[in-house]
């Protein structure tokens, strides 16, 4: 038997378009793509070429409400009350832990209010504090508790967001609720009621 031998290697335009080995692009229209991609990229990225549409910030203001005098807390003793408004997932809690918490106000910075609903299905957490843990929980619903010297964070459960705490200020011996720190479940806007 004969070999035969190729003469005459074979050029790219004998192959066709989607031929194993053949790429699809070459090298000089990468080259130029890439080239223009790049300046498209630096011409937006300019200082005031592209600039982000101005919105106003919507700021909201809570209502200031008495919740309860520092001479009627007892440590570990929640106390009831309802933040922001009447409305539903409004009832809330007031505690002296008894030790330094996050967010907390008094001498001894313990005094802390949070949402008495689970952030993750609205479990009702209002008969769940534990003093000896200083935690919320465990939520009827999934278990989730949270823990109330770090800002409501979730130690276990399902919840993938904080308790919203209440915010608190002191007026001489008045506790005042002045805010909420967190979305309240089952709401789109805290103050909607």
């Amino acid at each position: 038997m004969q070999s035969q031998s190729i003469t005459k290697p074979v050029s790219d335009e004998t192959l066709p378009d989607h031929a194993p080995g053949k790429c699809l692009m070459d090298r000089r229209s990468f080259l130029l793509t890439s080239g223009l991609t790049t300046a498209t990229v630096m011409v937006a990225m300019t200082p005031g070429v592209a600039d982000a549409q101005k919105v106003p910030a919507v700021v909201s203001t809570y209502p200031r409400k008495f919740v309860a005098k520092i001479g009627d807390l007892k440590p570990d003793v929640p106390i009831d009350f309802t933040y922001p408004d009447e409305g539903a997932y409004a009832e809330s809690m007031i505690v002296r832990l008894g030790v330094p918490a996050g967010g907390g106000i008094g001498q001894d910075r313990d005094i802390v209010a949070f949402n008495n609903y689970c952030t993750h299905q609205g479990g009702d957490l209002g008969a769940t504090y534990k003093g000896d843990t200083k935690s919320l929980g465990a939520c009827p619903l999934h278990l989730s508790t949270y823990d109330l010297t770090r800002h409501g964070i979730l130690i276990s459960g399902q919840a993938y967001q904080s308790l919203p705490q209440v915010l608190l200020e002191l007026e001489g011996d008045k506790i005042m609720a002045v805010g909420v720190f967190g979305l309240i479940f089952g709401r789109y806007d805290n103050l909607q009621g």
